[in-house]
This record gives C-alpha cells, structure tokens and sequence, in this order.
C-alpha cells in the first residue's frame, strides 16, 4: 500500500468515528457506584409508598441490566430516552417524546433542589451528547447507561454532580 492510500483509509475511519460519537445522544460513560444490595432499595419500602412507586420499582427490576443499545427499545438492549419513553408509558401512563433533544423541550423546568420522584433529569456528557434518566428520590435516578445498561446512580456521585444539566417535571 502507498501512503495516499493508507491516508485515505485513515480518514475514513475517523470519519465514521466522527459520525459514531456524533450520533450518540445518549451518552453515560460513569461507571454505577451502586450494587445490587442498593439497587433493590430503589424506592424505599413504606407503609405510604404509592401504587405508582410501586409500579416503577417492579418496572426497574424487570429491566435492570438490560445491555444499552443506541435507538433500541428491547430486553436485548435499550438507549436512555428510549428507557425514558418505555417507562413513562408503562408505569405512568403518559406518552412522551422518544429523543433526549425533544424531552427536553417537554414539561415544566425545575431546579434541582425542587427534584420530585418521576422528574427527567438531563445531563451533558460531551460536546454534543446528552443523557436523560427519572428521578426516584434521596438523590437516586434510574437511566439506561452505556456502560452498566438499565441501572440507578446518584445525582451527587462526582460525574453526575459534573455532568447534570437541568430538570423537567412531566407529571402534576
């Protein structure tokens, strides 16, 4: 091979990484820093947990660890907003937008120190690329991550603290 050629085939093959990185609008590189233990307290059991809470802490156990596939609503694999759109349907029975930029144009700002259980959480998590999850309380919110798939983290953890952008209320 010639030099033009191997310059050719290296610009193409930044060119797709361009396009790749570009395309994911549903980017959590953040490791989970919970475990299974604190997974299962999700929503915190309660003599007045509501049938709603309820609802989506069975939602989030059928889906954990469902892998993160960029565009796919499946058991075999599902992006953020597709998580989003998927769970808002399900357990709240709302229809909302399936891309992160279209809920972001979707329901009520809140600062985050107003956060309510069922509230969209939005991060920034590079130039271009974002990331939604659900608020669940005490600081947790659940969301399709593309390093631990369906999963909850928490707002405060050093990269969500870094990375959080603003909030939506979607339900009254």
């Amino acid at each position: 091979m010639n030099i033009m050629t191997l310059t050719l085939k290296t610009s193409v093959q930044i060119a797709i990484l361009v396009v790749v990185i570009s395309l994911s609008g549903c980017s959590s590189m953040a490791k989970s820093n919970t475990t299974g233990t604190e997974n299962s307290l999700l929503i915190q059991e309660t003599a007045n947990q509501t049938s709603t809470q309820k609802r989506l802490k069975e939602h989030f156990r059928r889906w954990e660890r469902t892998p993160y596939k960029l565009g796919s609503i499946s058991k075999r694999g599902i992006d953020c907003s597709g998580f989003v759109q998927l769970t808002y349907r399900k357990v709240f029975a709302k229809t909302v937008p399936r891309t992160t930029r279209k809920l972001l144009k979707y329901g009520k700002s809140v600062s985050k120190k107003y956060l309510k259980f069922g509230d969209l959480v939005f991060f920034k998590t590079g130039h271009k690329q974002q990331h939604v999850g659900i608020y669940v309380g005490n600081g947790r919110f659940i969301h399709a991550s593309t390093s631990q798939g369906v999963t909850q983290s928490n707002l405060n953890s050093s990269y969500w603290k870094k990375h959080f952008w603003t909030a939506k209320r979607l339900l009254s």
